[in-house]
């Protein structure tokens, strides 16, 4: 891949510069100071991946971003001293559209960069996901079985990627307190900050968000959050848990493994959203949804930070109604009201 570096400091530059080097897989595209000088280069010549420092005088790795993804869209992973430091500066820049994070390398004695090996892991991580473009179908087909008991509680489940977190915590705000679905969110993040957007999340929503765990029921009012490095599934009606199949998806966890598990398992109703992202995971999980009747919800394109998964799952017709984020968490509770309404 062609890498830019965006970074004020020399020494990171230097260590950045030669892990990617060293790989001998990847090149430089360019290396830009700051995040204006960044923001103007990307126009003249869009690489395949940025790899984004935070704080840089004249324009900041937020703004640059936020910048890129609106005008020249491309892959962007934070890299920065130490992540633990700016957890909100490393989501706020994950909602303008940055697709990970990680710990800048440190330059040691005799050239060699301590920390190399887990940037080139994320810069593998992003190839796998640049390279899906196909409509290649990730995840293993899963047989429905049973039918749908519409008195059952009803999910609402998220699927989401690059500007994923701002997006989702925009929706989350707009929901009452009383809301009265259970709500389950897949959203491509590295597993070492699943718990920092859970915490994250939960102080930008009146429902309770945490991380989801093995054999937990969704209930209604709280938000479970997808949280480690393999597939959030339901192994049964009512029942999570995670599996490392299938083994080959680039997206881990998937949002199309997920719905396919609700399609196989879930009895009640369903409303079905993709957010923005990078790719199309999630837009075929989707389409087999709206296919079964459910509701499905696809953030449009001005609104979307990266209009990749709403744009598949829109060519793929998977979708009821294609919405701006702001209206998107008022149509849920409109949806979830009426449903009790009919119901009752």
């Amino acid at each position: 891949m062609r890498i830019a570096i965006v970074n004020d400091v020399i020494m990171a530059i230097e260590a950045v510069r030669r892990v990617i080097i060293g790989s001998r897989e990847h090149q430089i595209a360019w290396i830009a100071l700051n995040g204006a000088e960044a923001v103007q280069r990307c126009g003249e010549d869009t690489p395949d991946l940025i790899l984004m420092d935070i704080a840089m005088p004249k324009m900041d790795g937020i703004e640059a971003t936020r910048r890129i993804m609106a005008r020249t869209p491309c892959a962007i992973v934070v890299v920065t001293a130490n992540v633990d430091d700016n957890p909100s500066k490393v989501f706020e820049a994950m909602g303008a559209g940055a697709l990970d994070a990680v710990n800048t390398p440190v330059l040691k004695h005799g050239g060699n960069s301590d920390g190399g090996s887990v940037l080139l892991s994320k810069i593998e991580t992003i190839r796998k996901l640049i390279g899906i473009g196909t409509g290649r179908k990730n995840g293993a087909t899963l047989q429905r079985h049973g039918n749908r008991n519409h008195q059952q509680e009803c999910l609402l489940a998220f699927g989401a990627s690059a500007g994923g977190p701002a997006a989702l915590a925009e929706v989350l705000s707009s929901l009452p307190s009383d809301f009265q679905a259970s709500i389950v969110v897949v959203q491509h993040v590295d597993a070492y900050f699943a718990q920092g957007l859970a915490d994250w999340l939960n102080g930008q929503s009146p429902l309770n968000v945490r991380l989801a765990n093995q054999d937990d029921n969704p209930e209604a009012g709280e938000v479970l959050l997808a949280g480690g490095e393999n597939h959030l599934v339901f192994e049964g009606p009512h029942r999570l848990g995670y599996t490392r199949f299938p083994v080959d998806c680039s997206y881990r966890p998937s949002v199309d493994v997920f719905f396919r598990s609700i399609d196989r398992f879930w009895k009640g109703d369903v409303i079905g959203v993709i957010l923005t992202g990078m790719g199309r995971d999630g837009a075929e999980g989707l389409r087999i949804l709206h296919a079964k009747g459910h509701y499905t919800i696809a953030q449009d394109k001005s609104s979307s930070a990266v209009y990749g998964m709403p744009k598949a799952a829109a060519e793929l017709k998977a979708t009821t109604d294609i919405l701006p984020l702001s209206s998107i968490g008022p149509r849920l509770a409109q949806l979830v009201t009426q449903r009790i309404r009919t119901h009752a």
